[in-house]
């Protein structure tokens, strides 16, 4: 059996990725990326000497992606980044050209709410229509709705405070969500594309139950920092991320946002914590992991980086 984890320089890919290889022989293993040039030299070295074989696999180029899939039994795909009609292609484009190598089961990293009535996210029509696609494709497959991600609240939210004053602005109210944390997603994931999973089943992955507004407390508790709690209504919140660059959409021009994420995706996402959309519990953490959600306080100490260097965007990270 070999097994292909995609995307596996990213967040979530490179959490699978190291994941699978603690569960199987690196020579059962093909890890792929967009672009082999933003690997690191020591990534691949380490990788092809555990025997992992490592090929570029682009979304937008099937016949390339095709080639990469050779040999793969078992395939993890990483939703793509662009928002919009662009990403549907795209995975259109992965399940395609999975099946056209010869992969047999695909697992897909998709949004809570997917396949719910009356959720409105922004981001949820992409991955409703891939989901649709490959549960009509006739390969095996598990689908994994992710919540909200509770790094985003530790890195993002905090970071968008350091920039206002300590002032914390969003629309969740008092709404709470289970926040899921990537650890948890890519241990899940890896459970997934190991086949523990039941065939042909959707999974919602979901963490512990908390408010944003409990988060923002707890940061400030934890990190002696006043940051001021503020709900807006969306409109307001819309000219609140206007002022401070942050574009409407995906497209937008990024130059000045202190944050990688589009006002279209955050506002929806926020309004839906505060409308209760993202509250639903569910087990998959336990029941595929063997092991309880993380709870979000075990998270503070390194994410603390972010209030310690008081961190206002994202392209500073890379100088922690």
């Amino acid at each position: 059996m070999r097994y292909i984890v995609t995307g596996a320089d990213g967040q979530l890919g490179g959490r699978v990725a190291a994941n699978m290889l603690n569960e199987v022989a690196g020579d059962q293993l093909i890890f792929t990326c967009p672009d082999k040039s933003r690997l690191s030299e020591k990534r691949v070295e380490d990788w092809t000497k555990q025997g992992v074989t490592v090929r570029e696999a682009n979304y937008d180029n099937k016949e390339q992606m095709i080639e990469a899939f050779k040999g793969g039994d078992r395939l993890y795909m990483v939703s793509g980044v662009v928002i919009g009609p662009a990403r549907v292609q795209q995975h259109k484009n992965v399940i395609d050209a999975a099946i056209a190598a010869g992969v047999k089961h695909i697992t897909y990293t998709s949004f809570f709410g997917a396949n719910r009535p009356g959720y409105k996210q922004y981001v949820l029509p992409d991955h409703t229509a891939t989901e649709e696609y490959l549960m009509s494709s006739g390969v095996e497959y598990n689908i994994m709705r992710n919540n909200l991600y509770l790094e985003n609240y530790l890195l993002n939210s905090v970071m968008m405070a350091n920039l206002d004053n300590n002032r914390w602005v969003t629309t969740a109210g008092e709404g709470k969500a289970t926040f899921i944390a990537k650890d948890d997603s890519g241990r899940v994931a890896t459970a997934l594309l190991l086949g523990k999973g039941e065939k042909n089943k959707d999974y919602d992955v979901t963490g512990q139950l908390i408010g944003e507004h409990e988060i923002c407390r707890m940061i400030s508790e934890y990190s002696n920092i006043d940051y001021e709690y503020i709900t807006l209504n969306e409109f307001d919140y819309y000219d609140y991320l206007d002022s401070i660059y942050i574009p409407r959409t995906s497209k937008g021009n990024y130059s000045k946002s202190p944050v990688p994420w589009c006002s279209n995706d955050m506002v929806s996402n926020e309004s839906g914590i505060r409308d209760g959309l993202m509250a639903c519990e569910t087990d998959t953490v336990e029941e595929l992991t063997g092991r309880k959600p993380v709870n979000p306080k075990d998270l503070l100490e390194k994410y603390s980086f972010v209030w310690k260097e008081n961190v206002k965007a994202y392209r500073d990270l890379n100088r922690q």
